[in-house]
This record gives structure tokens, sequence and C-alpha cells, in this order.
């Protein structure tokens, strides 16, 4: 609750700060001179992005439910069932928080995956692939992985990164829309309705959203390791490698783009501008930072 609590006052504190510093500069009586209203549209893009990412966050386990066919174990009908809900019970007792829902989606890859607005009320899942080419070792540190990944609350921080992005990607669109659109018109005036505004707009908030895209999948890289450590310490650290050594030998993609951020499986070695926009490291660089902290 309190890492909840600082990055929302920080989020705040950052809108607060840059309608601050427009005043100092004489760049909002500028804007509301030439037709925008920046406080107004702080607190628009502000309801709009963060509304835009929690509403994601809030349907993230009827949206992984539905496209992934999930089965969830509510009575064990084997002994593999009983272990994983045995297994994601213990975790989640030893990482302090609420009894995930568990389930099991059909994919020839090994994969999982966790999602959830709260850390008590979270799910957590693996694909078939991952029971049938994974041993238990390697299985139970990928469940710490997922376990760790809520324990942290890492869905609820990501979705705060992504609202803040998201409100200055709407901002500063409009912005740049309103200024291109005054460059353009006759009289040296903004009407912010016409085509020049619209189209300046959206193209602005498609750069914006790309370069918003590479601070969200940085910190998404970030938590990866986090994670990776707390499935070594749940588990064990050399199930937690070998794991990842078993996905060097799989092409794991057995989840949908909406879910890819909260899955374990990553590339192996990745270079250039690709690298930005990775939402997990490469499985070479985290299986060496596990070896690091051993």
């Amino acid at each position: 609750m309190l890492r909840i609590v600082l990055l929302l006052a920080t989020n705040f504190a950052v809108l607060l700060l840059a309608s601050i510093v427009l005043g100092v500069l004489g760049v909002g009586p500028w804007l509301d001179a030439h037709g925008i209203n920046f406080g107004p549209l702080l607190v628009v893009g502000a309801v709009i992005g963060f509304g835009g990412a929690f509403f994601s966050l809030a349907i993230s386990k009827w949206i992984a439910k539905r496209s992934l066919g999930i089965k969830l174990i509510t009575n064990p009908a084997n002994d593999t069932e009983a272990w994983l809900v045995a297994t994601v019970r213990r975790e989640a007792q030893v990482a302090g928080i609420g009894m995930p829902e568990v389930g099991i989606f059909d994919s020839p890859e090994p994969n999982a995956f966790a999602t959830g607005a709260r850390r008590d009320a979270s799910l957590v899942a693996v694909s078939s692939g991952l029971l049938a080419r994974m041993g238990r070792p390697e299985a139970e540190a990928v469940l710490g992985h997922e376990v760790t990944h809520v324990a942290n609350g890492d869905m609820v921080t990501l979705t705060l990164i992504q609202g803040v992005v998201n409100t200055f990607v709407f901002v500063l669109s409009r912005v740049i829309g309103n200024l291109v659109d005054r460059l353009l018109s006759r009289d040296g005036e903004s009407r912010g309705n016409g085509p020049a505004f619209w189209v300046s707009t959206i193209v602005a908030q498609l750069v914006l959203s790309l370069f918003a895209s590479m601070i969200v999948m940085w910190f998404s890289r970030r938590r990866e390791f986090r994670a990776d450590a707390g499935g070594a310490r749940l588990g064990s650290r050399a199930g937690m490698i070998g794991a990842l050594e078993a996905l060097k030998r799989v092409a794991a993609e057995g989840l949908p783009d909406t879910l890819q951020a909260f899955g374990i499986a990553g590339p192996d070695r990745v270079s250039g501008l690709k690298r930005l926009f990775m939402s997990h490291p490469p499985l070479e660089e985290r299986i060496a930072a596990l070896r690091q902290g051993a």
C-alpha cells in the first residue's frame, strides 16, 4: 500500500511541478492566450491516462481467462494439479499475499504469468508445455517468480507508470497539435478543431507513445530481475537457472501480446533498437544475474 501511495504522490507532484514551471516561464498564460487551458488539459489527460491503464488492469484476469482458455484448478483432478496448488499456496504464504487463483492453459510452449489488480486477488497460470517440459524444481522456481511479481505489486506499479506516460502523451500531443494548427493558420490563431490540429495531434501521439513505451519497458525489464531473485528464493537458485536455461531451448511465444509483459518467457539475445522495446531482459543476462548473486 505504501508503494502505491508514494507513487501516486510522486505522479501528482510531477504534474504539479509541470504546472508551476510553465507558470514561472510564462508558458501557461501564453498557452491560455492561444486557446490551450493547460490546467484542465492536465486533469483530462490524467483521467484518461490513468483511467485507461487501470481499466486494463481491472479486466486483466478476465481477458487472460477468456483469451487463453485457462482451466482454473478448484478441485485438483490429479497429482500434478494438487502439487501445483500446494506449491502456489506455500509460496504465497511465504511471500505474504493471499492465495491466488491457479490455472493451466493449453500451449506447447513453456510459459507462465501472473496478473490481477490486487495482491490478495491475483491469478497465477502456467502452460501445459511448462509442466511437460520442466521438472518440478524448475516449475517451482517459475511459480515463485510469478508469486514474487504479485508480492512486489508489479502489475499495479507498471499500471501507474503507464498512467503517467499516458497522461503526458495525451497532454503534449495536444499542445503540439495546437501549435502546429496555429503556425499553419492564416491569422496565427489556433481553432483546435481543424485537420491540421487533428493530424498533427495523432502523429505526435504516435511518436510520443513510442518514447513512452521505452520507459514502461525499461521498468518491466528491471522487475524481471527482481522476480527471478524471488523465484530463486521461494524455489531454488538452481531451479530458477534451470528454468531459464530451458526457455533458451524453446521459442516460448505462448501468450497474446496483451499479456506478454506478465509472462516469464523472454528473448535469448537482442541488440540494437529492438532492445529498448523488450518487456523482458535477454535470458543470458537473467541467468548471469542469478549466478552472480549466488
